[in-house]
């Protein structure tokens, strides 16, 4: 068996939809998957591996990237539509949908919008400490998210959110497979990290 710890968001929206191909690769592994916004203790909790989101410097840990991120806009068509938003300053008439990994909302609309900052800050919105919730209210029409692309594959895909404007943010914070530096893999973990590793590299963002 391995054990993997991962963030709940990146669990639900990246990592169950794959899980299957590792299965079939290697029917021999079974998986104990938890999911955390806490980062894993490896001296006092018994996990073979985790996904963490951070910049990647810990000096205790043997820290490989699986992904690097980048903060994108999203909202369903119908909302963008209903709202008549086509471009940063028409976010006025909209709710911000806010999240704790990507706070990062004013720095948008002040770097790409005309706006000052009295009038971001009086932009209603809603605040979330779970990704997931986010992204599912903005699929839901509630609001535009500001997100990973990682995170947002299975609703682009299906057009349930679309991406209406290209402005970008790179971060700092990225996804990367830690797991204690002074202890040796066990084969089975060693398997799984090849694999994500391996995986996420098919699926980097563009």
């Amino acid at each position: 068996s391995v054990r993997l710890s991962m963030p709940p968001s990146f669990a639900a929206k990246w990592f169950t939809r794959r899980m299957a191909h590792f299965l079939t690769r290697h029917p021999e592994v079974e998986l104990q998957l938890s999911s955390s916004v806490a980062p894993v203790d490896f001296e006092r909790e018994d996990f073979d591996l985790a996904v963490r989101y951070f910049d990647g410097k810990d000096a205790q840990l043997d820290v490989s990237l699986l992904a690097r991120d980048e903060a994108r806009v999203y909202a369903s068509p119908v909302y963008l539509a209903q709202h008549r938003l086509r471009r940063p300053d028409d976010l006025v008439r909209a709710t911000l949908l806010h999240t704790t990994i990507l706070p990062l909302w004013p720095q948008w609309l002040e770097r790409f919008g005309k706006l000052r900052a009295s009038r971001i800050g009086a932009i209603p919105g809603i605040h979330f400490d779970q990704g997931l919730m986010a992204i599912e209210a903005a699929r839901q029409g509630q609001g535009l998210v500001m997100a990973s692309p990682l995170l947002t594959e299975d609703e682009v895909a299906r057009g349930e959110l679309v991406e209406p404007f290209r402005h970008r943010i790179a971060v700092t914070g990225a996804y990367y497979v830690v797991h204690p530096r002074r202890a040796r893999l066990r084969p089975a973990a060693g398997y799984l990290k090849e694999w994500l590793l391996g995986e996420a590299g098919n699926s980097e963002i563009s």
